[in-house]
């Protein structure tokens, strides 16, 4: 198998990608998106293969484009005709794996989308601080949620999975790890193992290195 390409940014969601190609041991390599929120260039570069100019776009060996991690996640899985990420369709916990991982990236991603960059969506500087407030507070609220559902070790109780690989990068992100350790310490604990797994340690250390 040739290999894909990983149009990605370190830190930035490809890492959610990255870690499940490593995973799964497929070839691939990364190309730098540049700073998409500065860079203009960055984005003219990156539009023809995603109109959003997000991260993460995989090209595959055979030039197909796939960009959103939920249904590059799902690829992976079909792909490779394996289990260990996606739960198969008679699997128990599928359900439950379906609904938050579609949880994760339908609302608590756009958190990150709407107040990264506020001034995008609220022109106004004054309002768009109140605006990052409010959707900072509803994107905690969301956790919360998540942290219900949470069992132990992993997300889903015994079975490690992809939303556990989902929450070793969004638990980086706002409103950071130390928020997570006492509001939501299930994820924590999920995060923390999956960055911790041997396959995944390169991927993780690379796109978030310790300070020192």
């Amino acid at each position: 198998m040739s290999e894909f390409i990983l149009h990605a940014r370190t830190g930035w969601g490809s890492a959610i990608v990255e870690a499940q190609l490593a995973f799964y041991g497929l070839p691939y390599r990364l190309e730098d998106a540049g700073d998409l929120f500065d860079s203009a260039d960055a984005r003219d570069k990156l539009r023809p293969l995603n109109p959003l100019t997000q991260v993460p776009v995989l090209v595959r060996p055979d030039g197909t484009v796939l960009t959103e991690s939920a249904a590059i996640t799902l690829h992976l899985a079909d792909l490779t005709g394996r289990d260990d990420l996606v739960p198969g369709p008679q699997a128990p916990q599928r359900a439950a794996f379906l609904r938050w991982l579609v949880f994760l990236v339908a609302n608590i991603y756009p958190t990150f989308t709407y107040a990264d960059i506020p001034t995008r969506f609220v022109k106004d500087e004054q309002a768009a601080d109140a605006f990052l407030q409010e959707v900072n507070t509803y994107g905690r609220r969301l956790w919360g949620m998540v942290e219900g559902a949470a069992a132990a070790p992993w997300f889903l109780g015994d079975r490690f999975s992809a939303l556990d690989i989902f929450l070793a990068v969004m638990t980086r992100w706002r409103p950071g790890p130390a928020w997570f350790a006492e509001n939501a310490p299930l994820l924590a604990c999920a995060a923390a193992g999956a960055s911790d797994l041997p396959v995944l340690a390169d991927v993780m250390a690379r796109n978030f290195p310790k300070k020192a």
